[in-house]
């Protein structure tokens, strides 16, 4: 999760509502909970376009000053809200369930999040990930490579390539979702529909006309889950399989003062 932060910080002044001390309420009828459970709301039924302070104000029954009280500005209101994201995502110990295992439920739980929140894969890097829940995932997803084996800088490197493919897959699939729901379609209809546009495309490609059919009949979702778990697999052996040839790889000799008896040998 550092690299979110890094592309944050390089685009302007860095600044985070988690670096700053928050104000007293000025009263009990608003808290700053009460505001991103309001703005999260919001986010889930109307997208990450038809957030305004005025808007969740209005929504809140209170006006956009009391909001400013608890949070500067909408930037901040998002941290608060991307916060909560990375608060639904469990990482069991991996001391306990072994280290696959725990990043495989991870990454489903990522995924799972994202598809609850889909607004959420559109401030992934643009935000300091920076609150407690994103710190506490980072802190246990760091342990969990770390017990694993990973060492050093291929501990970010294996997060990071984690991080990639869960968002990679995820985010085509949110955008699809999308899709499907401004044209009031669903999976399957849209699959009968395709049909004779994709025969009639792939006329030259007997192949991917093969393959287009062998999806007929199947259950689209069911058809990404497996997609997904076929993919997070073929990660967790690419890592595992990392891990195995550091482990033949001899370690690096450190200079260092010499022993007396190799001090002997070199006189000699």
């Amino acid at each position: 999760m550092c690299e979110w932060i890094y592309a944050y910080g390089v685009k302007q002044h860095f600044s985070s509502v988690w670096t700053r001390e928050s104000r007293p309420a000025k009263s009990t009828a608003l808290s700053r909970d009460q505001i991103v459970r309001a703005a999260m709301e919001l986010l889930d039924t109307e997208g990450l376009d038809a957030l305004s302070m005025r808007r969740l104000g209005a929504r809140l029954g209170s006006g956009a000053t009391s909001i400013y009280w608890h949070v500067a500005n909408k930037d901040e209101l998002l941290e608060l809200v991307m916060d909560e994201v990375f608060g639904k995502v469990a990482l069991p110990d991996p001391s306990v369930v072994g280290w696959r295992d725990a990043v495989s439920m991870f990454a489903h739980g990522l995924r799972a999040a994202l598809f609850e929140h889909p607004w959420s894969v559109a401030l992934i890097g643009t935000r300091p990930s920076l609150g407690p829940n994103a710190m506490e995932i980072s802190s246990r997803l760091l342990r969990t490579f770390s017990l694993a084996g990973f060492e050093g800088m291929a501990l970010d490197y294996a997060s990071s390539a984690l991080m990639s493919y869960v968002l990679g897959v995820t985010t085509p699939e949110i955008a699809w979702r999308a899709a499907m729901a401004g044209a009031e379609l669903s999976d399957e209809g849209l699959m009968a529909g395709m049909k004779s546009a994709v025969d009639k495309a792939a006329a030259d490609h007997p192949e991917l006309a093969a393959r287009y059919a062998e999806y007929a009949g199947e259950d689209p979702g069911t058809s990404r889950e497996l997609n997904f778990d076929f993919g997070l697999t073929c990660i967790l052996d690419g890592l595992q399989e990392r891990l195995r040839q550091a482990s033949m790889e001899p370690r690096a000799t450190r200079p260092g003062p010499a022993t007396p008896h190799e001090a002997r040998s070199s006189e000699a």
